[in-house]
């Protein structure tokens, strides 16, 4: 029992010298003196022993545990502070050394334009009107001119969550409430998300942003139209752009037409982004159908207008000259990032 126990200490005595970190010290600790260690086996060993030899070999065991367990914690101790000296003389900061850029978030490209816009039509005079994006076949459609069984509507191809309840198709939703709430003089721009049952490709998404603008008072005419069309487009553009208008087909307005401007990558010699006609689409417009003027509650007779509307990621991809309309909505931090 002697010579185990002179033998376990010198033992254990050599493999605490050569440990390196406190971890290696506990984990020593933990296998001399664990239920499954030398010290409890000498412990179990008792039972071999005569009475008279039991209470002295069991003392002799004691004092080795002790041993054992104080010079684990001397040198746990020891090296964890030689650790945490070596730790602090790594980690030491040079208060000299320039301080870190914290960089803060950036607008998306969407709400960029978008602002953008809403700026530019401030200044023109045009306050900002929000409808909501799911709304009533009413004020999406019937209220516009679009009769249950109009054609038009299979252009839309809405998302109906009901039978008279769907996400609103565009932003004209606005008009009606607008005109029922408020006399004319009325000159708003309606910003917001639109949704279409649309399949997602390059060139179109389930959901995306317009703005759509309307100008209602006494002697409005379409000449007006006209004229505002092309002070927007030469504030947005920053420049005189030579713009086109051709006849359209709208259901909220009589009549209709759609702007084109002159090709802003090839100025109109033709290229692939205008298709080669050297002509880029860019907004519906139309002066405002009296039937629409009826159901907002304004007497045709005494008033006109005109309305328009735009889709900002249409513009959007104009202006950062992109291909994939998809890169908007995927949250990629390498495209956002760039704006």
């Amino acid at each position: 029992m002697k010579e185990k126990i002179t033998l376990l200490r010198k033992q254990f005595k050599d493999e605490l010298e050569k440990l390196q970190t406190a971890k290696e010290a506990d984990l020593l600790q933990v296998r001399y003196l664990g239920k499954k260690g030398p010290v409890q086996e000498l412990m179990m060993s008792l039972r071999d022993c005569t009475p008279e030899e039991r209470p002295l070999a069991g003392k002799v065991i004691n004092e080795l545990k002790e041993e054992i367990s104080a010079l684990c914690s001397q040198m746990i101790e020891a090296l964890m502070q030689t650790e945490l000296a070596k730790r602090i003389e790594e980690e030491k900061i040079d208060v000299t050394l320039p301080g870190r850029k914290r960089f803060l978030g950036r607008k998306h490209p969407l709400n960029l334009i978008r602002d953008e816009l809403i700026g530019i039509f401030s200044e023109m005079g045009f306050s900002v009107q929000y409808g909501p994006d799911m709304d009533s076949d009413y004020y999406n459609y019937e209220g516009l001119n679009f009769p249950p069984d109009h054609p038009a509507r299979d252009m839309q191809d809405t998302f109906y969550i009901e039978k008279d309840l769907l996400l609103r198709s565009h932003t004209s939703n606005t008009q009606l409430r607008v005109m029922q709430s408020h006399t004319p003089p009325i000159r708003i721009i309606a910003p917001g998300t639109v949704y279409r049952n649309e399949t997602i490709s390059a060139r179109s998404h389930v959901f995306f942003h317009q703005i759509e603008g309307l100008y209602v008072d006494k002697g409005v005419s379409f000449a007006d139209l006209m004229a505002t069309m092309e002070e927007f487009l030469n504030k947005l553009f920053k420049k005189k752009v030579q713009t086109r208008f051709r006849p359209s087909y709208f259901p909220f307005v009589e009549p209709g037409l759609e702007v084109d401007i002159e090709c802003t990558s090839c100025n109109g010699s033709g290229c692939r982004l205008c298709k080669q006609t050297g002509w880029l689409e860019i907004l519906g417009a139309g002066m405002v159908h009296p039937e629409v003027l009826k159901n907002g509650g304004i007497d045709p007779e005494e008033y006109s207008g005109f309305a328009w509307g735009l889709g900002i990621e249409r513009l959007a991809m104009l202006r950062y000259g992109m291909k994939d309309i998809r890169q908007f909505a995927e949250n990629d931090l390498r495209f956002l990032s760039q704006f």
